[in-house]
């Protein structure tokens, strides 16, 4: 038939489509004359008023076209059982009743497994009609007796009607996340007790009822249950004599919930599935005394009465509190705790990790571990701590003072959104999941689902994101924080055998703070501390202040340890103690960089008297090129051995490292950031490190001053004909005076022989001191070493190591293609013979900068090879968004817009004629070559992506591009750039991305 073609643009305005993709044309073929003759085709318009209220209810729904779907196949099969032409009771009803319209089209809309279940039973829709008072049906978790022979069927027919009726009063605002659970949990016990007298009922004649108690564990022992989850259970006998019949009972128990509801597991008792399935009380107690694992002394918070003989059950869970609230007392009771997290986080499959909100980090299981550790600890004196269910839990930590309230508050309400996450996902396919889709679609449908929409410059599904993500960084976080301060003050301000704590009262209240090793942690402060010398004295003064600090860090135990080897290294230096006392903010400089920074604490464990650098503020300022290059040069003129000339050399590369990273983690941390003045007296600032491009420039004078000091003396080293000129010219990062942490020193080495000298024997004198040269910088050595990397020369590694000035002339005239001029944009003479650096460059001018520009082939052949880059470079498995060097809108993307604008039109304009990315992208801009706001967005994409990248070499002590979405790293990168919210940087650092991508790719395809 045919079909009015603005029909499903009209429908569309309804949302309907947007899942198929269609426009709506499937949606009017399901609502015109032929469906539920709720549309006029012709006059694209609602039949009457009734059915405009359905659409737009329809239209609310997660999914409209989901819910039209489900509805159309409900009108169907209800059809079946009908008189032909008479009206769908169903429609009739959702038009008369407005309460059953909004319930009905909800389910419908978010769970297709319930919308299922009304197509084989479409009568069941009158479980959501209005009660003639007005009110809605209850969803108290109750089931309402069914028809039927079938014990069984009739169980499954009421407990899926109970089921429909939580989901109705849950999707539209009639339950809260908090009475859901309780729903839910009360529609367990209340299936669990059926199947239980089933299952007594099914007993062979004669044999005697036994006393058998279900005790629920797990989530629903704690009032918490969700839609789809194993119910975790412990099976209790009376005496030896009701074994047999209760294993019985148990066994039939755990089929029939199987097939009503959901799997029944048994796993939590003594031995677990190895062991009985039915114990006896004294059974359980003997266990529990002798073998019980702390884990399972954890899994007994949440035990609670459910089904069977409830006074048994009760009995079993008083008789076993004492030994539950023992159980924190055993040595190692925290780290098998937080041995259990870590296997669980580890057991979680790599590509569905960051994906998971039950089990992976920053998800529920960390609330809850976090929340049940405390519990134990605490619980033992403090009988308000001892609910079963994480909410009130957690209400009653914060109510005693145990949880800080803001605290408390961040954890509620991740804890809150992580369950209603949880509770969308499982209720659309009633199956077991934890997993946050990745398929966009699915991710559209799920935002909908928990409410969000759109809003300028952000869809839902961004909105979801960064709230998941806000989320989950603020659990992690507060994973390290809790209760910190306060015990911490306690341990430290006194001395360790006056402590107010005991030790083991220290230990367990540093346990609970996220500690890696509490123990470890607190001999550090018993160390630090204990006895009566001046320096024990001093130390008790310094640390409230160092502490404080330190429980700002992501890892605050790992400043504790870095300070703790610092002070065992200086303890007995006399100007120590006295600087971190005496020296205003070094003592809290010291602390953040050591909290904050491995990289820091790395270089400052091989030289500690380089924290003298954070007692001045001009110390803490890069030196300038030629006073680097300078105090090099002389420290590698008083050795004439090579090697000890290059080792006085990385020494002084250490210290200026050393500096730069100090000045870099100080520059955003307030009034702890350096303000160094100018030498000649003026009230102006000296060079700081205020901005990335300026770190870059620090590290590359370092790695200048490096190169020329290691060159000459290489060259003292190896003999070499008179005259023979050389030179070291600087490439990649190095040349554009973007280094970071852990750049080479990416070069070329150029020489020219001098009249009267074979090329052969210049070569090989000129190859030796190439050779040495990166051998020297290379000795393994206490200091970082400074890789010296050639492969951006002609043929790449294939090629000649060094080459005299006209053979590189020869070569770029005759066989060098488009990335070798691309690569030559950041070439500069860096140290050696000034002169013939200076040709070198005049040489490659034509090259880098082609009078013409570039060829159509060429522009071509360039975009060509970044899309290789892209695809064949990115590591296996990492992140396009976060990826700092190869990500989208990060260092690469930006890098190659601008160098295909250099290799177009430096030839024709002089002011593109530069090695800086930003100095370059800014003279194209001024140029008219880029448009302004595209010109913005890469620049801010370039310099955030270089600021994360050289952060996470500072966090992590250890290359790497990729920055985390969640974790303590990305908390530490957060922090070190100045941010207090990880989840709100990463969501900045996203949509950076996004833009500058969006802007280099319109240069790029210009």
């Amino acid at each position: 038939m045919s079909r009015p073609t603005r029909a499903p643009g009209r429908l569309a305005r309804y949302g309907f489509g947007t899942a198929e993709g269609d426009g709506g044309a499937r949606a009017a073929d399901l609502l015109g004359p032929e469906g539920l003759r709720l549309w006029r085709p012709a006059e694209q318009e609602p039949v009457d008023e009734a059915a405009a209220e359905l659409l737009a209810a329809l239209s609310r729904a997660a999914d409209p076209d989901l819910a039209l779907r489900q509805l159309h196949r409900i009108v169907e099969a209800e059809g079946r059982t009908i008189e032909g032409g008479a009206e769908s009771p169903l429609l009739a009803a959702v038009h008369a009743d407005p309460g059953l319209r909004r319930r009905l089209i909800a389910v419908l809309g978010a769970s297709a497994a319930l919308g299922d279940h009304l197509v084989a039973h479409p009568e069941h829709y009158q479980a959501l009609r209005t009660a003639p008072d007005g009110l809605a049906p209850t969803a108290e978790g109750r089931l309402e007796p069914a028809d039927g022979g079938n014990a069984v069927a009739a169980l499954r027919t009421a407990y899926r009607l109970a089921l429909l009726r939580i989901a109705a009063a849950d999707l539209t605002g009639g339950r809260g996340l908090e009475q859901t659970m309780a729903a839910l949990s009360a529609l367990a016990d209340a299936t669990l007790s059926a199947a239980y007298e089933i299952a007594v009922a099914e007993l062979a004649e004669g044999t005697e009822r036994p006393r058998l108690a279900v005790v629920a564990m797990g989530k629903c022992g704690g009032g918490e249950l969700n839609y789809v989850s194993d119910v975790d259970v412990i099976f209790v006998a009376a005496e030896d004599a009701d074994l047999s019949a209760a294993t019985q009972v148990a066994t039939r128990l755990i089929s029939i919930c199987g097939l009503v509801a959901w799997p029944v597991d048994a796993a939590l008792r003594p031995e677990g599935s190895r062991g009985p399935l039915v114990r006896t009380l004294a059974s359980h107690l003997a266990y529990y005394r002798r073998w019980a694992r702390t884990w399972e002394f954890q899994a007994l918070l949440k035990a609670r009465p459910a089904a069977g003989d409830l006074p048994l059950a009760q009995e079993w869970i008083d008789q076993l509190a004492p030994l539950v609230w023992r159980a924190a007392e055993r040595p190692e009771a925290v780290e098998d705790v937080r041995a259990m997290r870590r296997r669980i986080i580890d057991h979680i499959p790599p590509k569905e990790l960051e994906r998971e909100i039950k089990r992976g980090p920053g998800g529920l299981r960390d609330i809850e571990f976090a929340v049940q550790l405390l519990q134990l600890v605490h619980g033992r004196g403090d009988e308000t701590l001892r609910p079963p269910g994480t909410i009130p839990a957690l209400r009653a930590l914060v109510a005693g003072g145990y949880v800080g309230r803001a605290d408390g508050e961040a954890l509620l309400r991740g804890y809150r959104f992580l369950r209603s996450v949880e509770h969308r996902l499982q209720l659309q396919g009633l199956r077991r999941t934890h997993t946050v889709p990745a398929e966009p679609g699915a991710l559209r449908w799920l935002a909908a689902a928990l409410g969000f929409t759109a809003s300028p410059g952000r869809s839902a599904v961004e909105s979801f994101r960064a709230e998941w993500v806000t989320h989950a960084t603020e659990v992690r976080r507060l994973h390290a924080k809790l209760l910190y301060r306060p015990l911490l003050e306690s341990v430290a301000r006194v001395p360790a055998d006056g402590l107010r704590l005991t030790p083991e009262a220290a230990r367990n209240r540093l346990e609970i703070l996220g500690f890696a090793d509490p123990a470890g942690a607190l001999r550090h402060l018993q160390a630090l501390t204990g006895g009566v010398s001046r320096t024990a004295a001093i130390q008790r003064t310094l640390l409230p202040v160092l502490l404080s600090e330190f429980a700002d860090a992501p890892e605050p135990d790992r400043g504790l340890l870095n300070y703790r080897k610092v002070s065992d290294k200086l303890g007995s230096t006399p100007w120590y103690l006295r600087l971190l006392r005496d020296g205003g903010p070094v003592a809290r400089r010291l602390a953040r960089v050591l909290a904050l920074s491995r990289y820091v604490a790395d270089l400052l464990a091989r030289d500690p008297e380089a924290l003298r650098l954070l007692a001045e503020e001009n110390e803490l300022a890069p030196r300038a090129p030629e006073v680097l290059r300078e105090g090099f040069l002389a420290a590698a003129a008083r050795h004439t051995d090579p090697v000890e000339a290059t080792s006085a050399v990385r020494a002084l590369r250490r210290r200026e490292l050393v500096r730069v990273a100090c000045a870099d983690v100080l520059c955003r941390a307030g009034a702890l950031a350096p303000s160094p003045t100018r030498a000649d007296g003026a009230n102006r600032p000296a060079r700081g490190l205020s901005d990335i491009t300026e770190v870059g420039t620090a590290l590359a004078d370092v790695t200048d001053a490096t190169l020329a000091a290691a060159l000459r003396a290489a060259q003292a080293s190896q003999p070499a004909p008179a005259g023979l000129r050389f030179a070291v010219i600087g490439m990649g990062r190095l040349g554009g005076y973007e280094s970071n942490y852990l750049s080479d020193a990416d070069v070329l080495f150029v020489y020219d022989p001098p009249p009267g000298t074979s090329e052969s024997a210049a070569s090989a004198a000129a190859h030796a001191v190439a050779e040495e040269l990166r051998r020297l910088l290379g000795v393994p050595a206490p200091d970082p070493p400074l890789g010296v990397d050639a492969d951006l020369r002609p043929e790449g590694r294939q090629g000649p190591l060094v080459r005299s000035l006209a053979a590189y002339a020869q070569y770029y005239a005759r066989w060098s293609r488009v990335w070798e001029a691309q690569a030559l944009l950041r070439a500069r003479f860096v140290c050696g013979d000034a002169e013939l650096g200076a040709e070198f460059e005049a040489m490659i001018e034509p090259v880098r900068y082609p009078a013409d520009g570039l060829t159509r082939e060429q522009v071509v052949e360039i975009r060509r090879i970044k899309a290789r880059v892209e695809t064949e470079r990115l590591p296996r498995g990492a992140d396009p968004a976060t990826h700092t060097k190869l990500g989208r809108g990060g260092l690469a993307d930006v890098e190659w817009a601008v160098q295909l604008v250099q290799l177009r039109h430096a030839g024709a304009i002089p002011e593109l004629r530069g090695t800086r990315t930003l100095d370059a992208l800014a003279a194209a801009e001024r140029a008219g070559l880029i448009d302004p706001t595209d010109a913005a967005e890469m620049a801010a994409g370039w310099a955030l992506a270089a600021q994360v990248r050289n952060a996470l070499m500072l966090v992590r002590g250890r290359a790497g591009d990729q920055l985390p979405r969640h974790g303590v790293e990305l908390a530490g990168v957060a922090r070190l750039l100045g941010r207090d919210d990880p989840g709100e940087f990463l969501d900045e650092y996203l949509r950076t991305g996004r833009r500058s991508r969006a802007a280099a790719e319109r240069v790029l395809d210009a």
